[in-house]
This record gives C-alpha cells, sequence and structure tokens, in this order.
C-alpha cells in the first residue's frame, strides 16, 4: 500500500470495523443495495467508461459498474474487505475489475486515467475533503463525472443511536458531508464545477426479525465503540433498547430501516 495519511479510519478498517464488514459482506450489502440504481444511473457510466470507486469496501459497486463499462478500479484502505472484494469478482466471473488498497486523499492515480469516479458512502471520513477530492479530481479526464452517496441525516437509523445515547453532530463523522453548502464548498475549492446535491432515500433491511437485527447492530462497529466502557449490566440495558426502537420497523420483509442520503454529482 502506498501512503496513508488518514491512519485513524485505516487502523479502524484493518482491524475490528474491517473484518465485521467483511465477514457480514451480505448482510452490509443487503443494508446498502437500495441505493445502487440511482447512483450507478446518476454516473452515467457508458460501455467505454473507465470507472474510479473510492472507498469501494467489499466491492459490490465496483463490480456492477465495470458490468456497465469498460472496466473499474475499486480503491479502500480495508486489506479484509478488499480480499472480499476480489473473491466475488472471481466468483461473479467479472473481469475487468481492479481492487487497490490504498488512501485516496494521496494515492498516485494516473492522470486523467478515468471517466467517472462514484463512491456508496465511502467519502464520509476523508482527513481532508479538499486534498482527497482534488485527487480524485486529478485522476479523471477533462469533463470526468463524479457522483457519490453520502448520508444526509440518520434516517430511521437515529432510532437505533438514541438508544445508544450516541448523538453525531452534523458536520463530524458519518455526518461529515450531510450539509450540501459545505459539500458544494468543498468540491468547488477541489476543482469541481457543476455541483448538485439531490436527496435519495432507500429501505435497508438489517435482519430478518428484531432478535436478528438488534444481534447483527449489537456487532457493529459505532456500537462496539459506544459501549467500550459499558459494564454487562449496561450493555444488556442498551441492547434492550436497540431491540425496541426496531419494534416498528419489523414487518414480513424483515427489519427494515429508511436511508436517507445526499446523490451528488459534478464535473471536473
Amino acid at each position: 500500500m502506498h501512503e496513508v495519511v488518514n491512519t485513524h479510519q485505516a487502523e479502524a478498517w484493518n482491524g475490528y470495523e474491517g473484518r465485521h464488514w467483511a465477514e457480514h459482506q451480505a448482510r452490509y450489502d443487503e443494508v446498502n443495495s437500495g441505493f445502487n440504481e440511482v447512483l450507478l444511473d446518476a454516473a452515467g457510466i457508458g460501455p467505454h467508461d473507465r470507472v474510479l470507486d473510492i472507498g469501494c469496501g467489499n466491492g459490490q459497486v465496483t463490480r456492477l459498474a465495470a458490468a456497465r463499462g469498460a472496466g473499474a478500479v475499486g480503491i479502500d484502505l480495508s486489506a479484509p474487505m478488499l480480499a472480499r472484494a476480489r473473491l466475488s469478482a472471481v466468483a461473479e466471473d467479472v473481469d475487468d475489475v481492479v481492487f487497490e488498497q490504498g488512501d485516496a486523499q494521496v494515492h498516485p492515480f494516473p492522470a486523467g486515467a478515468f471517466d467517472v469516479a462514484l463512491s456508496r458512502f465511502g467519502v464520509m471520513f476523508f482527513a481532508d475533503p479538499v486534498a482527497a477530492f482534488g485527487n480524485v479530481a486529478r485522476a479523471l479526464r477533462p469533463g470526468g463525472r463524479l457522483a457519490f452517496l453520502a448520508m444526509r441525516d440518520l434516517g430511521d437509523l437515529g432510532d437505533v443511536v438514541a438508544a445508544l445515547g450516541w448523538d453525531p453532530a452534523p458536520g463530524h463523522g458519518p455526518l461529515s458531508m450531510a450539509d450540501p453548502d459545505d459539500v458544494d464548498r468543498v468540491l468547488r475549492a477541489a476543482g469541481f464545477r457543476d455541483v448538485r446535491a439531490a436527496a435519495a432515500e432507500a429501505p435497508q433491511v438489517w435482519g430478518r426479525d428484531v432478535a436478528d437485527a438488534t444481534a447483527f447492530l449489537m456487532g457493529w462497529g459505532p456500537v462496539r465503540h459506544a459501549l467500550r466502557d459499558a459494564d454487562a449490566a449496561a450493555a444488556e440495558r442498551v441492547e434492550r433498547a436497540v431491540a425496541e426502537s426496531l419494534r416498528s420497523h419489523a414487518g414480513p420483509g424483515g427489519v427494515r430501516l429508511r436511508g436517507s442520503a445526499w446523490l451528488v454529482t459534478a464535473r471536473v
């Protein structure tokens, strides 16, 4: 792997967080795949386009993008997730796809090598967003396109977060790109133009039933972090509160929470 400046995220995604996502690949894809088509359609990928997937994780979007275009490169900090992405590409017989471990903020992409850059919730934790998007802009050809999804708010996941007593502040962490005016400022400073942000929503399936979804969420990285100093009794109380917060979202199709995002597009 080349130089990494986002060391905190590199530690997380090569530690428990990355292993959890890799081990539960199908579950996380089920959570987020409702956003796939709107993202890919916004990217406008054609049969001759070279695609860069930023923060590709387990690589579902990278593989779908490669199927629409001439091929795709996925980049991520997480070795465990990239291993899953490569195995999935082989299993799905997707040939024209490459997965690279690296920090998109400083990775030495070939200049002008890509027609499209996209990301499904992979751009919210950059150490320096202007520098990171500037590096992506240099990797795009003149007129190249950017399309990404970032969390607009917590959606129905806010019920779970409230049960944890965790209140992520707008402009930080997962909500770092929740303000479209800030997004516009960052992208223009990075060399992009024609910046647009449109609200997008999709159902996110977190489990078969309340017990299944609760067990999965209790193993989710942010929940484990929030409970890192809790004793067994406190953790049990939180688990009960999480289960209660999910009951109203349970139905025949599983536990479905509304996911809320900004779909952002721009050009260089």
